[in-house]
């Protein structure tokens, strides 16, 4: 086939897409879903990278991966692919984790997926992106595949986690490398070194006469063979629930709200009461202004702010409260608005929170998301989010309770409590921005 570049070669297996099957494109990410609607776990497919400088079709079209998701949604699971920054160059490495991040934030909010059943596969380049999900290992993951990966970091760019340097980490995570025996020398001396690190925690499938690019360039038993065995491995590892697993519920809800004065709702949408409802909350008509803020976000933000000045000050939930003087009991549980998919995406927020699940927090994230804390200090992105919050999951200050919640389009804002370790309940007010299934802002009042 010689008049398509290798990118376009047809994948190694003959694998056809069913007619009950389908592909939903949501941003930068494909889900190839199988023909039956049950729950089932996921395998995410991270591509290789860079790529060509004339590059005309993105990698999630590339025949090779879509072979790979295709023959996954044949299996009954859910496949995903994700076009992330790499393929621009070596100095996108750290653009492509974060996107590589919210790939996975939108899988595990996916309502078809287990969120507990998940798994990640990296080829070539992307094997550089593998070394902070062996290291940090959450979990929801279920297992690691690398497919003629790099993995060391070429000069002069920024380094992530070193795979072997963390490789055996977590002896209860599964880790398979399929290795070509045709591999360049810049990349065969790293894997040699990946492999020694391993040990037993290194599952390998060897294909001797092999290429870098095997699996859409060596159309042979051997390509075939290799391909079908790791699919078999990582199916295998998807297929039974682990035991004690947290299921997701849904957003919490509390009763009695505080009176609708309390958070009043922002001009042109008439006040309500926090109670059941099976009509879905309406979005307002949003325009723009010369600062590039929409008037509902502003309404909304204003809103809330007038509501500060009849509650108790506000804390993050995140922060240490201390004890007041005039701190009323929480509230009853009360009847909750009609849901939007922005409150359900804040309600795994809370139910990840509460179960001290840190990365299962972060996924909800957007890895550009903005916080600003109550005294105005703002943190920007995954990094510093897990660096904020890290300690805080870890000394199990993770409690809120909600007492009463204001829908507005893509906004969520929550008056709650926070209970934190031996220091009773403060009064919070919490603003939630919810874009493409991710949280991209949070703005805490006081």
């Amino acid at each position: 086939m010689p008049d398509l570049p290798p990118y376009l070669q047809p994948f190694v297996l003959d694998v056809e897409q069913d007619a009950e099957q389908h592909v939903d494109r949501v941003g930068h990410v494909d889900f190839h879903r199988p023909a039956s609607t049950a729950r089932t776990g996921a395998i995410l497919f991270i591509h290789g990278g860079p790529g060509p400088a004339d590059l005309e079709v993105r990698p999630r079209d590339w025949p090779v991966y879509r072979g790979y998701a295709t023959a996954v949604a044949q299996r009954g699971l859910v496949a995903v692919t994700v076009d992330h920054s790499l393929i621009r160059g070596f100095d996108q490495l750290t653009a492509a984790a974060d996107e590589v991040e919210a790939a996975v934030g939108l899988l595990r909010a996916d309502p078809q997926i287990d969120p507990d059943r998940v798994a990640l596969w990296f080829f070539s380049g992307a094997g550089l992106l593998a070394g902070e999900w062996l290291d940090s290992r959450p979990d929801w993951l279920r297992c690691i595949a690398l497919t003629y990966p790099y993995l060391a970091t070429p000069p002069g760019v920024d380094e992530l986690v070193s795979a072997a340097e963390v490789i055996g980490k977590h002896k209860d995570l599964p880790v398979l490398l399929t290795r070509v025996g045709r591999e360049r020398a810049e990349l065969a001396g790293p894997v040699a070194e990946f492999v020694s690190a391993g040990g037993t925690a290194l599952d390998i499938i060897d294909v001797p006469k092999g290429q870098h690019g095997f699996d859409m360039l060596d159309h042979d038993e051997e390509s075939r063979a290799a391909v079908t065995k790791a699919l078999d491995w990582a199916i295998a590892h998807l297929g039974e629930d682990p035991a004690g697993q947290l299921p997701i519920p849904a957003a919490t809800t509390t009763t009695d709200p505080i009176p609708a004065t309390t958070i009043p709702a922002p001009p042109r949408q008439p006040a309500k009461r926090a109670a059941a409802s099976t009509k879905p909350s309406t979005t307002p008509a949003s325009t723009t202004n010369s600062a590039g803020v929409s008037s509902v976000a502003a309404e909304v933000v204003a809103a809330a702010e007038a509501a500060v000045e009849a509650v108790t000050p506000a804390v993050p939930a995140s922060q240490p409260a201390t004890p007041t003087e005039t701190a009323a009991p929480a509230p009853a549980p009360a009847p909750a608005p009609a849901e939007t998919p922005a409150s359900r995406v804040i309600g795994r927020e809370h139910a990840a929170y509460e179960a001290h699940d840190l990365e299962a927090f972060l996924a909800l994230y957007s890895p550009t998301a903005q916080l600003q804390l109550a005294d105005g200090t703002v943190m920007r992105g995954r990094r510093s989010l897990r660096e904020y919050y890290r300690p805080r999951f870890d000394s199990g200050q993770c409690k809120t309770t909600l007492v009463q919640r204001m829908l507005v389009g893509e906004w969520v804002v929550d008056q709650q409590f926070s209970h934190e370790s031996d220091q009773g309940q403060t009064m919070m007010v919490a603003l939630y921005r919810v874009q493409d299934g991710l949280i991209s802002e949070v703005r805490f009042l006081a």
